[in-house]
């Protein structure tokens, strides 16, 4: 048999993302979304844009990856919600014995762009992503100067 190509494994990473959304577990998005009802709470009242983003997980740094998040930093988790991030997620998977993270979160700022600025300023998010970072694999069509590929909503059920 022959081994998946990068094909085989980007189609199944898009299959784990529509089995993750119909079932209610997460929800992916990008910035600018203006597909009717994306970025709209339940009430109508605040907006929300919804990020799903993916990266790979190098297997030796696996379990210093979950130690740091299942222990982070409180300064970390107060500039996220600064910066008007939340309902925040990593998932963790792995296919063709490759391993990657899955995140998601709404953003219920007016100027995303700026939040983001503000959070890269942070010494101590520096000092996270100096330890989160090594753990991580960039993926192939990752924006320079991003970490984490942006992955596109294409359904989302309120």
């Amino acid at each position: 048999m022959n081994k998946p190509s990068i094909h085989t494994a980007a189609s199944m990473i898009v299959l784990l993302i529509v089995v993750l959304i119909g079932h209610g577990y997460g929800q992916s998005g990008r910035q600018g979304n203006d597909r009717a009802g994306a970025g709209e709470a339940a009430a109508g009242a605040r907006k929300v844009q919804r990020f799903g983003w993916v990266i790979g997980l190098k297997s030796e740094k696996k379990d210093y990856y979950n130690e740091l998040h299942a222990n982070p930093w409180p300064e970390i988790n107060a500039m996220l919600r600064k910066c008007n991030i939340q309902n925040y997620s990593i998932y963790e998977c792995e296919l063709d014995g490759k391993l990657y993270l899955f995140s998601y979160f709404e953003y219920t700022g007016d100027d995303f762009p700026a939040d983001m600025e503000k959070m890269k300023a942070d010494k101590k998010t520096n000092e996270w992503w100096a330890e989160t970072d090594p753990c991580q694999i960039r993926l192939s069509g990752t924006p320079e100067g991003e970490q984490w590929l942006s992955i596109e909503e294409v359904y989302h059920l309120d």
